[in-house]
């Protein structure tokens, strides 16, 4: 199967849009420190690359969760398949996501970590599809905001590969 895939941004274009994000979240963070949560599979090239950019202490965990099964349609039932391994109490809070869509996912994620006692609560997200948006989800660091298009690369995927892609592009199958 030969998959078109046009570059959307390159990898000099993400590593320069990181560190913007980075020196923003050591800035907002002067003084404290962050608790970064990569939401995985797709987030974890990135949660990985701005946690190098931040200059404030930084610790980390990774969690995962699912709205689809085996399908690639939502099912609305959101499940966590990995929790978290440390609680997050007490602690500032980032959720680092590879991209917001519908925001349904993220919308019980965020209302299930703000249970758990935490300082402050924040996302992150690498890719932005405000248009795709069902659930109102605040979006506090945007890489960048995309249109409705399938991307891959840089922890995006199409059915598992092309996550190893060092840019985003669209995807055309």
């Amino acid at each position: 199967m030969d998959d078109k895939i046009s570059v959307l941004y390159s990898e000099e274009t993400i590593n320069a849009r990181i560190k913007e994000i980075g020196e923003q979240i050591s800035r907002d963070y002067a003084g404290k420190s962050v608790h970064l949560v990569g939401i995985l599979k797709g987030a974890t090239f990135f949660t990985c690359e701005l946690a190098k950019r931040i200059t404030v202490p930084v610790t980390m965990d990774f969690m995962s969760v699912s709205s689809y099964g085996d399908s690639t349609e939502s099912s609305g039932i959101v499940r966590i398949t990995k929790d978290l391994d440390d609680p997050l109490e007490g602690k500032n809070v980032i959720v680092v996501e590879d991209i917001v869509d519908t925001g349904n996912t993220l919308s019980y994620l965020l209302d299930n970590l703000q249970k758990r006692g935490v300082d402050s609560l924040r996302l992150c997200a690498l890719l932005n599809k405000p248009e795709r948006r069902e659930k109102d989800v605040v979006v506090d660091y945007t890489g960048f905001e995309i249109p409705d298009a399938f991307v891959v690369g840089y922890g995006l995927d199409y059915a598992q590969k092309y996550r190893n892609l060092p840019y985003i592009g669209i995807i055309e199958p």
